[in-house]
């Protein structure tokens, strides 16, 4: 490495986060420029898969973040008709103690943040990046630079990226809420249930939002078409409270905490992924650079790896950025386009008005998966590394 570089990174969340905390650590200085006034995080639940635990642990916050997180170690979904498993994915893994981390976003960006104020990067809030280009960024206050690298990592809502990502048909409501202690289910499970592909709706088990606060917490979420939000919200709470406990009365004591329709949060799903990752002025990663439904749970993990990844090149390009920036694409061209594809694949059998698709998921698919072979093929498609996550 030649020296310390000069480094922005645009959008302060899970991948820009990490990217900042890896970098100043190697010594260079880090700028990362945040449109809100103060950083914060957007969502609710997400689920750190082992490959992105490992990303944390290397940033030295993987036992923090296990501390306020809970560990997940079976993925299990049920037919509402019949009552029947069509899901059923463990993390059993031989001599491995593997399971999901699920947190919630706020927790894990707590430990990001720390880790990356630690390192001695620079957070610049409120500042809305709106151009880069020739080693400068520009807000609407100033123009910074010059960088050696600029880096976005502001997600689905980027203004830098020139991704062309197609709406999905169907999106998610979200809300946190107590894990009431009236409930048989499991707290090391993440449990879902369907009807047909038009409802899925499931309880996310996702640890502490602090330290401070020892309150068990799940994020809970129900499947919607993203044009039927409104009418959702016109409907009002009592009606689908009754649709919820109909599809699933075990709902029902996550629910009955929903006293205002503002209390769900409609989380819009789009797919796309930039063949190449960087233009001559930018660098992208996490959403900014691929975008998919979360039906793998995999988008924080994804962000993690490209941010660890894009250390990695640049730690090793002797101050050559447009070198680092081929590397970091290279690495990780295949696991993202695999994982991509497989989503892409996915999706419409859990979220979409097919009528066929349910059929084939529980009749074909759900029974192919009980194979102890397939079973390990799906534990490692859902850990992350069912190919490499980088070359």
């Amino acid at each position: 490495m030649s020296g310390q570089l000069n480094i922005a990174i645009v959008g302060a969340g899970i991948g820009g986060l990490a990217l900042a905390a890896a970098l100043a650590t190697r010594g260079h200085d880090v700028r990362v420029f945040d449109r809100f006034d103060a950083p914060a995080p957007v969502g609710s639940g997400l689920v750190i898969q082992p490959v992105g635990q490992r990303v944390l642990h290397k940033l030295g916050i993987g036992h923090a973040v296990e501390e306020l997180g809970q560990k997940l170690f079976r993925m299990l979904g049920t037919e509402a008709a019949q009552d029947r498993v069509v899901l059923d994915v463990t993390y059993d893994a031989p001599a491995l103690p593997l399971f999901g981390l699920a947190i919630h976003r706020a927790a894990l960006f707590s430990c990001l943040l720390d880790a990356a104020r630690r390192a001695g990067a620079n957070l610049i809030a409120g500042q809305e990046v709106t151009t880069a280009a020739s080693g400068y960024v520009e807000t609407a206050q100033d123009r910074h630079g010059p960088f050696d690298l600029i880096v976005d990592a502001s997600g689905a809502g980027s203004v830098l990226s020139p991704i062309k990502a197609r709406g999905l048909g169907y999106g998610a409501l979200w809300a946190t809420v107590d894990w009431p202690e009236d409930t048989d289910l499991p707290m090391d499970e993440l449990r879902q249930r369907y009807k047909q592909a038009r409802h899925m709706v499931g309880v996310l088990p996702i640890g502490q939002m602090d330290h401070q606060k020892n309150t068990q917490k799940a994020a809970i979420f129900w499947s919607l078409p993203a044009r039927d939000y409104n009418v959702w919200r016109a409907r009002g709470l009592a009606q689908w409270k009754k649709e919820a406990a109909v599809l699933w009365p075990d709902f029902t004591p996550f629910t009955s905490q929903i006293e205002h329709v503002d209390q769900m949060t409609m989380a819009r799903y789009a797919h796309g992924t930039l063949l190449r990752p960087y233009t001559r002025d930018v660098v992208f990663i996490g959403d900014a650079a691929h975008r998919a439904s979360p039906q793998l749970g995999q988008g924080a993990n994804m962000a993690l790896l490209d941010a660890w990844s894009l250390a990695q090149a640049v730690g090793s390009a002797n101050g050559d950025m447009a070198k680092a920036a081929r590397s970091y694409a290279q690495a990780r061209r295949w696991h993202v386009q695999a994982y991509q594809a497989m989503s892409k694949a996915f999706t419409p059998m859990y979220q979409s008005n097919s009528r066929i698709l349910p059929v084939l998921r529980d009749r074909v698919l759900a029974p192919m998966a009980m194979h102890p072979r397939m079973r390990r093929m799906l534990t490692r498609l859902v850990c992350g590394d069912l190919l490499p996550p980088a070359q």
